[in-house]
């Protein structure tokens, strides 16, 4: 690759003697907009000495990168509304030091309405809680990039150099390392930003030896090993209108890559009556798709948001908190098996998830029947939960429910004869300390809105039976019309649709399930039970889960089943893509274009008889020949099988090692992270810290969970503060005598 460099104007300013402090960032995508920012914002620590900056970027997209790529398809969409995504530190953030004024931090939405006042595109013409095009965050982080950039480069004692190449090695060459681009190009270095993001896994590697697998050896379907970028990668070449294609995930990449290939290709969505959403093909898309799992589903409808952007709605937690899991890990824990850790380890599954189930259940029947039910729910689950952590296992991830099912009984009972006329609500009032007026009433505004609220109260505060306002309507949300129905189910949160005989039946049942579950969506994470149970657990809570899996929190065992089991789910449960984009995928398995009639655990297999690729759903009995397969599923980092080959140099180089959780006996887990400090140093694989390098974002996804992230605004967010670790560590270094 070429190698080129971009400077600004009548560079390099007059500085003072002495040679400057060489930084490289390895990575020019969003962590490098971010930590540009601060780094602009806080040169003034820089006193009189020099620093000479270089960020290098595989793709030139300095501040979006590949993944968040201005040329991104317009079909593909984020999963964040813009409100809720920044670019620089806020007052959120303790320590960040100096902080740019408001207008030069500007939420993505703001920067959207900006936008849009200058060019009236209409892809900028954005409310706080709508879902930008993936682009158009592309476009904005590149601006940003630019705005961060050249206010560094006014420092008169700091350099900053863009080098549009990709680093494939860095070498150690005394005190200091040398960036080695793919060109053979090196560059000397003091300390080195490792801010790689994204990557996939070479089809032609596997991490015992890297041997070509099995699975690019056979069969004439080609291969798409990664989809992006989709322009370039699944054009008219590679996928013609007579292929059908295998789309292997069902998540929000191969959600990009389904829109592309038909709303892309010139297909067109419309409401029709009665009829809803309805796709029209325009001949150009591919014969088929198939779209297959593991789990046969794709990623739930995010629900509309309607906490405050600034965090404060977030639920705070009843069950599943930090001090429960210290509690969990005192009474039930077991000791690391190697002597050089004193903290206890946790089963996930049997310690952790009957609190994660527990809350999502508690939160539910809060949302659906109201804050003056909270005390009569809490207070019947707490003598079980509190038993639960003394060390009581009564076996099963919904072992904690049954008390709270216990409690919307005794609910249910009161309100019941109430709701029919058979017992006046003075009467039922005087047998209960809750609300059952508040209770009864937020029950209806859940399940039907609040114009049908406000005529039952009109009939309770004339004594009148409010039973017969009810009779024959429906829920505009697809929720349980009888009051004793709605119960939360933790088996069908996670397997929402049946067994099934055959493709055609569970087509059906997919079908109907999204429908419902877009329904639950646009209701909102606040009003829904069904989606402020997931929101408020998967997302709010997810730090707490971090924290009972994080830094070998879990054994061996339980966290090789918690990323295969349980990181899927949350993307489902909470990280899905927006109703309206579910819509479209729902439209697209209506008309039959998009075939999900694998269901669970679908396979790829090689037919013999006819040298075809061939895709097989052994639970409906599908089977169907592709003539494309894309892996269009999201790969862990993992350098033994990276496309890229700058952590295995490094591997191969001792610069790096394998994070691993240590089993007993022969069972550890590496899960492919890199093994870092807590000031995100990589250990060498002789033991020691290279602390000339630190590594941020998927790399230290070994010994930590879910760190791919958009920064959030007003949220004091992770991103933010990894990257002040960092900083504080910089800025020791680098005004540091030489």
């Amino acid at each position: 690759m070429t190698t080129t460099h971009t400077e600004p104007p009548n560079s390099p300013h007059p500085t003072a003697p002495g040679r400057p402090y060489r930084l490289a960032l390895v990575g020019g995508g969003p962590r490098a907009t971010y930590v540009v920012e601060r780094l602009s914002a806080t040169i003034g620590r820089l006193g009189g000495r020099r620093l000479e900056v270089r960020v290098f970027d595989r793709t030139g997209e300095f501040g979006a990168g590949q993944a968040h790529s201005s040329g991104q398809a317009r079909t593909s969409y984020l999963n964040r509304i813009g409100c809720q995504v920044g670019f620089a530190a806020d007052e959120s953030v303790s320590g960040a030091g100096p902080l740019r004024p408001r207008e030069e931090r500007p939420t993505l939405h703001e920067w959207c309405r900006r936008r849009y006042a200058e060019t009236g595109h209409p892809d900028f013409d954005l409310r706080p809680e709508d879902w930008p095009r993936r682009y158009v965050h592309g476009l904005a982080l590149s601006d940003m990039f630019r705005a961060f950039a050249d206010d560094l480069r006014r420092h008169p004692g700091a350099d900053l150099h863009l080098h549009h190449a990709e680093v494939v090695d860095i070498e150690p060459v005394g005190a200091e390392l040398r960036i080695v681009t793919a060109d053979g190009t090196r560059y000397p270095a003091d300390e080195v930003l490792l801010l790689t993001g994204h990557s996939y896994h070479d089809p032609g590697l596997s991490p015992e030896g890297r041997r070509p697998t099995e699975a690019t050896a056979r069969g004439s379907a080609s291969h798409v090993p990664h989809p992006y970028p989709l322009n370039e990668l699944l054009g008219p070449g590679t996928v013609g209108p007579t292929d059908v294609v295998g789309c292997a995930g069902m998540g929000l990449t191969a959600i990009d890559t389904i829109l592309h290939l038909t709303e892309g290709r010139g297909g067109s969505f419309h409401e029709e009556p009665g009829r809803g959403l309805v796709y029209r093909a325009s001949g150009a898309e591919p014969a088929a798709i198939v779209a297959f799992s593991g789990s046969g589903l794709f990623t739930f409808a995010r629900p509309d948001n309607h906490k405050p952007g600034d965090g404060s709605g977030d639920h705070p937690g009843t069950f599943l908190t930090k001090e429960a899991v210290d509690l969990l890990r005192a009474n039930c824990g077991q000791p690391y098996p190697t002597p050089d850790r004193t903290r206890s380890q946790l089963d996930f599954d049997r310690d952790v998830l009957p609190l994660v189930v527990a809350e999502m259940a508690h939160l539910h029947y809060v949302t659906l029947l109201g804050p003056s039910a909270a005390l009569p729910l809490t207070q019947r689950a707490m003598p079980s939960y509190l038993a639960f952590l003394a060390g009581a296992r009564p076996g099963g991830e919904d072992c904690l429910l049954p008390a709270l099912d216990a409690a919307v009984d005794d609910i249910v009972r009161i309100l019941l004869p109430v709701l029919r006329g058979e017992q006046a609500l003075f009467d039922a009032q005087k047998t209960v300390v809750w609300s059952v007026r508040d209770v009864l009433l937020h029950w209806v505004r859940t399940v039907y809105g609040s114009s049908v609220q406000y005529e039952v109260r009109r009939c309770l505060d004339r004594s009148l039976p409010p039973g017969g306002v009810l009779e024959g309507r429906d829920s505009p949300w697809s929720l349980d019309t009888e009051i004793e129905g709605n119960r939360f189910d933790w088996r069908a949160a996670v397997h929402p649709v049946g067994p099934v005989s055959s493709p055609a039946e569970y087509r059906a049942e997919l079908l109907e399930f999204m429908i419902r579950d877009q329904a639950w969506a646009r209701q909102g994470n606040l009003r829904n039970p069904h989606k402020a149970a997931s929101d408020g657990v998967w997302r709010d809570l997810r730090s707490v889960i971090s924290y009972a899996v994080d830094d070998a929190g879990v054994t061996a065992a339980s966290q090789r089943a918690f990323l295969r089991r349980h990181t899927s789910r949350h993307n489902r449960l909470a990280n899905g893509a927006a109703p309206e984009v579910m819509a479209k995928i729902t439209a697209l398995v209506k008309h039959g274009l998009l075939d999900v009639g694998t269901g669970p655990d679908a396979r790829m297999g090689y037919e013999e008889s006819s040298g075809r690729t061939v895709v097989v759903g052994p639970q409906t009995g599908a089977r169907r020949a592709l003539d494309v397969r894309v892996e269009a599923r999201m790969h862990p980092f993992d350098p033994r099988v990276d496309v890229r080959p700058l952590y295995r140099n490094l591997q191969d180089r001792g610069l790096v090692r394998l994070w691993r959780n240590h089993g007993a006996g022969a069972t550890d887990f590496a899960p492919g992270g890199l093994d870092l400090t807590p000031q995100f140093h990589p250990l060498r694989t002789d033991g020691d810290v290279e602390s000339r390098i630190t590594v941020l974002g998927a790399p230290a996804e070994g010994a930590r969970s879910f760190l791919l992230s958009a920064l959030r605004p007003d949220a004091d967010h992770y991103v933010m503060r990894d990257i002040l670790v960092w900083l504080d560590g910089f800025w020791e270094s680098s005004v540091k005598p030489r």
